[in-house]
């Protein structure tokens, strides 16, 4: 199954009913997705502050046409568990950006983005973009869903420019930015000196010390 590409069409028709009927969040639709059916036709009503709806352009109680659009993921494993978990739209390690404030010191990474290692030592924050939007924050103004290939973020700034940078998340003008490192990714690696947050689909998921995040790209369609 393709994904989206400049110039092409996208999406197929339907045919025969949805696979799975998911109602709720980003994360409801995620831990469904992280059953392991294989390639679902999804119906997804979607929670008024779905990030993923969002960068669609659905529209909550709208009628399908019947269009089955192909979906990526970002399948999620961390320390040696082999046990691998889903997100739909975003994974933030360390402090999420509409959060970062002057006091929030490094969170001690390293990390690798398809096979190369970038200069984390200053790094509060490092996000995967799936999607295009955190919390309706627009984070990754290039961000799809489906295009295949993930938006890595590994933020850097100093503690006097945090508070401008929040101020501009709104409409994607926080970009870019020379303490702002942006990567097209489609696998990322992570190790922590001490534990840090992790945030999925923009809620709360523990703390880790290593993390191993791979694109899934068409993983699931999604009938509009």
């Amino acid at each position: 199954m393709s994904t989206l590409r400049p110039g092409q069409s996208w999406g197929t028709e339907a045919s025969g009913p949805p696979d799975l009927e998911v109602s709720g969040s980003d994360r409801v639709l995620a831990e469904v997705l992280g059953r392991g059916v294989a390639d679902p036709l999804v119906r997804f009503s979607a929670a008024p502050d779905s990030d993923l709806a969002r960068a669609l352009g659905l529209v909550a109680g709208a009628a399908s046409t019947g269009l089955a659009l192909p979906l990526d993921v970002l399948a999620i494993r961390t320390g040696d568990s082999p046990a691998e978990t889903v997100g739909v739209n975003n994974v933030v390690v360390g402090v999420p950006p509409d959060r970062l404030k002057a006091w929030h010191r490094p969170a001690g990474l390293s990390v690798e983005i398809d096979g190369v290692v970038l200069d984390a030592a200053k790094a509060t924050s490092l996000v995967v973009m799936n999607g295009q939007y955190l919390r309706g924050l627009d984070l990754s103004p290039r961000g799809h869903p489906g295009d295949g290939v993930a938006e890595a973020q590994l933020y850097a700034l100093p503690p006097g420019a945090r508070r401008a940078m929040r101020s501009r998340l709104t409409t994607g003008a926080h970009l870019p930015h020379p303490a702002i490192s942006t990567r097209r990714a489609r696998r990322v690696v992570v190790r922590a000196s001490r534990p840090v947050a992790l945030e999925v689909d923009g809620n709360a998921a523990g703390q880790i010390t290593a993390l191993e995040i791979a694109l899934r790209p068409a993983a699931y369609r999604l009938l509009v």
